[in-house]
């Protein structure tokens, strides 16, 4: 109890330190100041794979991060932060790219301006892209692609929405990008409308000094636009050595919802207290040696709810699965008093406690400060408070009536089918 009122407090200060965005040289700005030691700044992009023109270019836009623009080299970028102690670094998602440096308070003339350097001048020479930006694509996609899980949410997210939120965070094994095709893209990416900032450790009013001075001279071209999200659905087995793994789960277009949140929070399998097996109903059927990871992706018009589920056996994976979807079918026919309560207040707090980090506070709040719209903890946490009985069924069964998407990845002979787990 204690520690969920500290964390509400807290919340609640990040609420107030975010309630306005400003818009500064046309690029929208919001800071929280909490006095700690360290700063963080992110630029936060919409030039995620869902925007990409050519598959694989938000990939290569993401590695040509820090390297040599009309301010300074690559080496004299890696030089200088390291003299500041300050961290760069990046992050893409399917609707976003992330440039974040974290560093000491007081330097963040020195890293804003890095970061911008980036987005007003980067130089993609062909070089650069042979001799560093390439190899390390062609690694991420061994290093990532190899892993069972990572491949099986690919697959999920490809199934589950083909094209826009369906295209993949990776470049193709044997990639046809050009220096020019990723110019190109980071031309079109690289404007005031498609460009948010967030800080953390600094000051609104410094922040949007830094920003205007830096960002001024940017194109002001429309947004970035795609296709508007549908859910589809499908079932595909990719033979692969390793863990056994599947996805099984659901998807849903359209805004994302706190009852779907919700439903994910009360089948997740993870307990509130350590080395306890926790009261999920999947629980039970989870054998030592098999995990199950609940899945719940939002977007800005697309929701991905479901199960990763990984083992050395394929029985007991069968066996895990079974209980999941078991206990999404259960779940969707409504929960009422105690189950929903519980199933509301632990999404609530993963939901509060996320934006207690910089990881969590950009994937929830930026978005928001991107369209210009309240970013604040309040705002995300409010309609948690609004979750009935009835909305939580509607949501839960209008889910479940979609076709699933299933994947499995591993010994595809004798790993379950969708209609084996009761699909």
């Amino acid at each position: 109890m204690l520690a969920t009122r500290a964390s509400t407090r807290n919340v609640q200060r990040i609420a107030r330190s975010f309630a306005t965005v400003v818009d500064s040289a046309g690029v929208k700005v919001a800071a929280v100041d909490l006095n700690q030691p360290t700063s963080s700044v992110t630029f936060l992009v919409k030039a995620g794979s869902r925007f990409e023109p050519k598959a694989g270019v938000a990939h290569g836009l993401k590695n040509f991060a820090f390297k040599s623009t009309a301010k300074r080299s690559a080496l004299g970028t890696v030089r200088e932060s390291e003299l500041y102690g300050g961290v760069l670094s990046t992050n893409l998602s399917r609707e976003y790219l992330a440039l974040t440096a974290d560093f000491l308070r007081g330097d963040e003339e020195y890293f804003v301006d890095v970061l911008s350097s980036f987005i007003t001048s980067a130089r993609f020479t062909r070089h650069e892209y042979d001799e560093y930006v390439k190899p390390i694509i062609e690694s991420e996609i061994h290093t990532n692609l190899s892993d069972p899980a990572v491949r099986a949410l690919e697959l999920a997210h490809a199934l589950a929405f083909r094209n826009g939120l369906g295209s993949s965070l990776f470049a193709s094994e044997h990639p046809s990008l050009t220096v020019e095709d990723i110019k190109a893209f980071s031309q079109s990416a690289f404007t005031k409308g498609n460009i948010a900032v967030l800080g953390s450790g600094i000051s609104q009013e410094v922040l949007t000094k830094l920003v205007d001075q830096s960002l001024s001279k940017l194109s002001s071209s429309a947004s970035s636009s795609s296709t508007p999200s549908s859910y589809f659905g499908g079932e595909t087995r990719i033979p692969s050595h390793g863990l056994q793994t599947i996805f099984v789960g659901f998807g849903a277009a359209g805004t994302p919802s706190a009852e779907l949140a919700a439903l994910s929070a009360y089948v997740s399998p993870t307990p509130s207290v350590k080395w306890s097996q926790g009261l999920s109903p999947i629980a039970p059927s989870i054998a030592p040696g098999t995990s199950v990871q609940n899945i719940y992706i939002p977007y800005s018009d697309a929701t991905l709810v479901g199960f990763l589920i990984q083992g050395h056996e394929s029985a007991s994976v069968k066996a895990a699965g079974k209980a999941a979807v078991s206990a999404l079918k259960t779940a969707s026919a409504g929960l009422k008093g105690d189950d929903l309560k519980k199933a509301v207040a632990k999404a609530k707090f993963t939901a509060a406690s996320a934006i207690e980090n910089r990881e969590g506070m950009i994937s929830m709040l930026g978005p928001k400060v991107l369209a210009g719209s309240q970013a604040s903890g309040e705002a995300n946490l409010s309609p948690f408070d609004k979750v009935s009985e009835s909305a939580f069924a509607k949501a839960a069964s209008t889910l479940l009536k979609a076709k699933p998407t299933y994947v499995c990845v591993g010994d595809i002979s004798s790993l379950p089918y969708a209609d084996e787990l009761g699909l």
